[in-house]
């Protein structure tokens, strides 16, 4: 797992520290999560039945075109287009974005780092490939991280707010009707690992 620069688990009990300290790690790791992280603070008060985060991003990158991914030549004379993949992670969002373009009668994959495209407009079609955007690591991440906190939230906690904006993410959990001033204590530590206070 990458390191990250603040990681932070509070607990009234300390056996629960290290207990969600593992939970945090374990899915961490399994959803990939460590490499887009940099800062974490969870705080869980069992007395109030409350569990809260606070997340700093690192940069994650924009948005993925075609060209980002491979290499596009047209071949007007045989009226294909042919797509030579260089990062293999996103064939399945190239492939779904042509099927919805040309219909998958027009697409074919002869081998598994090779997509063609049967057009009469080859060249033109070409030209508005290379810019086409396949894939939005945020959105996914976003969609991670949700999906992140509700497993490290403990069993019951079902009344949930989160919000996503830039590279901050809050979360905060309960089995009772959720307080203003619970969201407000994890906007203060979002601002407090921004600092990169502990």
């Amino acid at each position: 797992m990458d390191l990250l620069e603040i990681f932070v688990v509070e607990s009234a009990i300390a056996s629960e520290q290290e207990f969600y300290r593992k939970i945090i790690e374990d899915n961490l790791a399994s959803l990939k999560l460590a490499p887009a992280i940099g800062r974490i603070k969870v705080v869980l008060r069992p007395e109030d039945s409350l569990f809260q985060m606070a997340i700093i991003l690192r940069n994650v990158g924009t948005k993925v075109t075609t060209s980002d991914i491979a290499d596009i030549e047209a071949r007007p004379v045989a009226h294909e287009i042919q797509i030579l993949i260089k990062k293999e992670q996103y064939i399945p969002e190239l492939l779904g974005k042509l099927w919805e373009r040309y219909g998958k009668a027009n697409i074919s994959q002869p081998d598994r780092w090779t997509v063609a495209i049967h057009t009469d407009k080859a060249e033109k079609e070409a030209a508005f490939l290379g810019e086409m955007q396949i894939a939005d690591p945020r959105h996914r991440l976003h969609e991670n991280l949700v999906d992140f906190a509700i497993r490290v939230t403990p069993e019951g906690f079902r009344v949930r707010y989160h919000l996503y904006k830039g590279n901050n993410f809050i979360f905060v959990a309960s089995e009772e009707a959720l307080k203003h001033e619970w969201i407000e204590e994890a906007e203060v530590m979002l601002k407090e690992l921004m600092g990169g206070k502990k």
